[in-house]
Formats: structure tokens, C-alpha cells, sequence
């Protein structure tokens, strides 16, 4: 199965609008997405295994959308009396103000409106985030992106996105009629399942970016994650990894 990818065919959340209650709902669902279908689970293990000690940490979460996972990594530090210093950046206007209200109430996250391929900042971080945002760019895009990712840390990397297979368009096509009632999160779940790399291109992106010693992982709900970290390399334990090909 192709990926079947149009730069000028964003998906529908992507594209310029007003903040609007349909746009607010198809936000909503995607973090409930990642609530129940393993976006939360694989964060938190990497969480688990990087994070420790009672010091500070600064995080840069990419392509952050509404930042539910930058407040599920905040809500997971203080109950574990770790600091998190967040930076979250997005492109899109009225997906930065919603994710700023829902927000109000975690004041350790900073959000900024920026291109991730272009973002600068004055520091590195401890960790570099970007879930589900691999596969809204062109192949070099996804390169360039890695490359950044990268670039911005001077520890540890976790980018995680769909793999594109046919069990994945699937389940998508099964769980979305459950989870995702408005049209646009059920348009672009179906867009974003053939737009997606699949486990062998994601390997090759990392190879073309640079990256060396990283690991790389399927995960349920045909999800897949690529990771680096410095110090401790291939020492993660991962209980909700599954089999990867050869």
C-alpha cells in the first residue's frame, strides 16, 4: 500500500480558520484518542525511564495541537514532585488558543505559534517531543523535522505517528464511528492512516536524518515510535512494544 500523500491537500484541521465549536470537538477527540489508544502509554513509559529526581526539566513538545500531552506530562511530574519547564509549538492560530485555555490551569507550560521546521529557541532541552505530526509533511519535510528534533536536544528524543498498514486503516475505520462523532476528526483519521510512513520508511527518515543509535518500535494500536537518548541507549523497557519486522 502507497502512501498517498498531497502537500496541498492539508488535512482539515490543518487548514486556516476561526476557533469554532467543530474545530474544538475534533481537538477534544484527538486527545481522547490519545487518552485511550496509546498515545498517553507510550509517553509514559519513555516518562518513566528518562525522568527522575527532584530537578528541573525543560520539554519541547512540537506540532503540540491542543496540548493534552504536554498536560498529561505535567500532571505525571507533579505527582511525582518532578519540575517540567514546557515549551509547546504549533502553527496553527486557533488551535494555540484553544489549547491555551484548556491549559489555564498549568502554568508550567509556555506555548508559541511557530513552524516546527523553523522554530529556534536560546536553549536545548532535556526532552523533544512530537507525536501524531510525522505524516502531515512531505518525506524531506520529515527528514528536515527529525533533523530539528535533534538538533533541539541535548538528551533525549521521542517521536511517535501512526504506521501506515492496512490493519491500522482498519481499526481506524472500525473505532472511529465510536470515538470521533464529528466529521472532521473521522475525515482526517482516515487521512492521516494513508498519509502515514509506514515501519520500514519511518526507519529510513531516521537513517536520512542523521540518527544513529536510536531505537524504534511498534506499539498497539498501530501506532510506532522512534527514540534517542544519550545516555542510557536501547535501555528502555518497553511493556506495550509489539514485534517488529525483520
Amino acid at each position: 500500500m502507497q502512501r498517498s500523500f498531497d502537500p496541498r491537500e492539508p488535512e482539515l484541521m490543518d487548514r486556516p480558520q476561526p476557533v469554532t465549536p467543530e474545530l474544538e470537538t475534533s481537538l477534544h477527540q484527538l486527545a481522547s484518542l490519545n487518552r485511550w489508544l496509546g498515545g498517553r502509554r507510550i509517553l509514559r513509559q519513555f516518562l518513566g525511564a528518562w525522568l527522575g529526581g527532584k530537578r528541573c526539566y525543560r520539554v519541547l513538545d512540537l506540532a503540540t495541537g491542543s496540548g493534552d500531552l504536554p498536560r498529561f506530562m505535567v500532571a505525571w511530574a507533579r505527582a511525582r514532585a518532578i519540575d517540567l519547564r514546557i515549551d509547546a509549538v504549533d502553527a496553527n492560530a486557533s488551535t494555540l488558543e484553544i489549547a491555551r485555555r484548556d491549559s489555564a490551569h498549568f502554568s508550567e507550560i509556555q506555548f508559541h505559534r511557530a513552524n516546527v521546521l523553523h522554530f529556534e529557541s536560546s536553549h536545548t532541552y532535556d526532552l523533544v517531543c512530537c507525536s501524531l505530526a510525522l505524516h502531515h509533511f512531505s518525506e524531506d519535510d520529515a527528514i528536515l523535522l527529525l533533523r530539528r528534533c535533534r538538533a533541539h536536544s541535548h538528551r533525549c528524543v521521542l517521536v511517535s505517528d501512526l504506521e501506515r498498514r492496512r490493519l491500522t486503516r482498519l481499526g481506524i475505520r472500525l473505532l472511529t464511528p465510536f470515538f470521533c462523532r464529528a466529521p472532521m476528526t473521522r475525515a482526517d483519521a482516515l487521512t492521516s492512516a494513508h498519509r502515514a510512513f509506514s515501519y520500514r520508511e519511518m526507519h529510513s527518515l531516521a537513517d536520512a536524518a542523521g540518527w544513529s543509535d536510536f531505537g524504534h518500535a511498534r506499539f498497539l494500536f498501530g501506532r510506532q515510535a522512534l527514540w534517542l537518548d544519550t545516555q542510557s541507549v536501547g535501555d528502555i523497557p518497553l511493556t506495550d512494544a509489539v514485534p517488529c519486522p525483520t
